[in-house]
């Protein structure tokens, strides 16, 4: 068993690949779905001796099939929003504990002690369904967070407008992490000058709005609420850990999450940086389930490690998928 200690401890490019290949290991041979992947594939441990030849495992397989790396039963299983009577991801989580560290220490590496902020979470799409892993996160910020204003809001953007006005007349530090949408309905309703809060926007339009180019967004969003940057969080139902970007939409992965492109024509060829692709991700805080998921995002990595997202693949399944009946 891969331990916890060496996930969340990596300090360098060197012990960040020797954990992934211990993962690798570790879930080749514990995760059934994942090795007949790599079995189809004629990959094994035996011969990967490179992150950029480990394999990754199609996003959709979490619709699909129950993707686990032990027999422990889940404490939690966190589902992604879908349209009625769609197909969901499911992502069982083992151990909660592993979820909390991983968001826990990533907030904290790019953004301080959560404790020095009021927490204002404004989710209504995820809020009004079970099964949210970013509620789940947004819950414990909240409550780690310790402040008497933080909190959730549904729909009462009234009293989110009082309390935001309230905590800059306090020069208080305040986190606003909004669903695209909702953020939009709060600078519909109200404008802003905010000084010492940080908006950060999660997501997309969840079908209530029409979808904006990210950058149109961002203008519209800094305009209303009187900001030069909008921070951004990258995270998914199928993952345990999140990127954040502080503007113009450059995201950073914390130390035990690294982000590959592959080639949109050839879903087991690993691009240079620089190039855009299809998005692959290494996250190590999936120990239980899948660490190595190629995502149906676009993106495009900068030589200092920072990313891009620009855009998405269209609903045809990823090459490769084919491999094993969904």
């Amino acid at each position: 068993m891969v331990s916890k200690d060496l996930i969340f401890n990596i300090t360098s490019e060197a012990s960040f690949n020797a954990a992934a290949l211990a993962v690798f290991k570790h879930q080749f041979e514990h995760n059934s779905v994942y090795r007949s992947f790599c079995d189809l594939l004629y990959k094994h441990p035996s011969e990967v001796k490179r992150v950029q030849q480990i394999p990754f495992l199609p996003i959709q397989f979490f619709k699909s099939h129950t993707i686990v790396s032990n027999i422990k039963s889940a404490d939690a299983t966190f589902t992604s929003s879908g349209t009625t009577g769609s197909i969901v991801s499911k992502h069982f989580v083992s151990d909660l504990e592993i979820y909390k560290q991983s968001f826990r220490r990533g907030f904290k590496s790019f953004y301080g002690a959560i404790e020095e902020y009021t927490v204002l979470a404004l989710l209504p799409s995820y809020l009004e369904r079970e099964g949210s892993s970013l509620v789940y996160m947004a819950n414990d910020m909240i409550t780690q967070s310790n402040q008497p204003e933080s909190g959730f809001y549904l729909h009462d953007l009234e009293a989110l407008k009082n309390t935001l006005l309230k905590l800059e007349a306090k020069r208080q530090k305040t986190l606003l992490i909004g669903v695209s949408y909702a953020l939009l309905d709060l600078i519909e309703a109200h404008s802003f000058k905010l000084k010492h809060t940080t908006v950060m926007e999660t997501g997309g339009m969840k079908g209530q709005r029409k979808e904006l180019v990210k950058s149109e967004l961002h203008t519209i969003l800094k305009h209303g609420f009187g900001v030069d940057k909008i921070h951004s969080e990258y995270g998914m139902t199928e993952l345990l850990s999140q990127a954040y970007s502080k503007g113009d939409g450059i995201f950073k992965a914390p130390a035990w999450m690294k982000i590959l492109t592959r080639d949109p024509e050839d879903a087991l060829s690993i691009q240079p940086i620089g190039k855009s692709g299809g998005v692959n991700i290494i996250d190590l805080a999936n120990i239980n389930s899948c660490a190595f998921i190629a995502t149906q995002d676009l993106g495009k990595i900068h030589s200092n490690g920072t990313f891009e997202i620009l855009g998405r693949f269209d609903e045809s399944d990823i090459r490769g998928c084919n491999l094993m009946v969904l």
